[in-house]
């Protein structure tokens, strides 16, 4: 499983489109096997959801995610987990796999 965040000074970026970075996990055994970050290409609508489609991602946490970005990776097969707290990509990741996480609001207004 690989699963995406969007990272600014490797905590949780609250606005999924426009942040410097993503970290990408790769898990194995219900635990963090790796760690990449990565530069996303330019933000433009429906860019994103491709790319990361296109590395394989199975998950995303975000704090907040547009509508149109829900809906492209739900035809992907891509979970979204929106309204995750601002934290390190790895405490949010075991948060994830510990059934943990707790998410609350979708904090994009478009």
């Amino acid at each position: 499983m690989k699963i995406a965040l969007p990272v600014v000074d490797n905590k949780l970026c609250t606005h999924f489109g426009h942040c410097e970075k993503f970290a990408i996990l790769d898990i194995q055994d219900n635990k963090i096997a790796s760690k990449a970050l990565v530069v996303p290409p330019p933000h433009e609508p429906g860019v994103l959801p491709r790319w990361l489609g296109e590395m394989d991602v199975n998950v995303i946490i975000a704090g907040g995610m547009g509508q149109r970005a829900l809906t492209l990776f739900a035809e992907r097969g891509i979970k979204v987990i929106t309204g995750a707290p601002v934290s390190s990509p790895e405490e949010l990741v075991q948060q994830y796999l510990s059934n943990s996480l707790v998410s609350g609001l979708n904090v994009c207004d478009h």
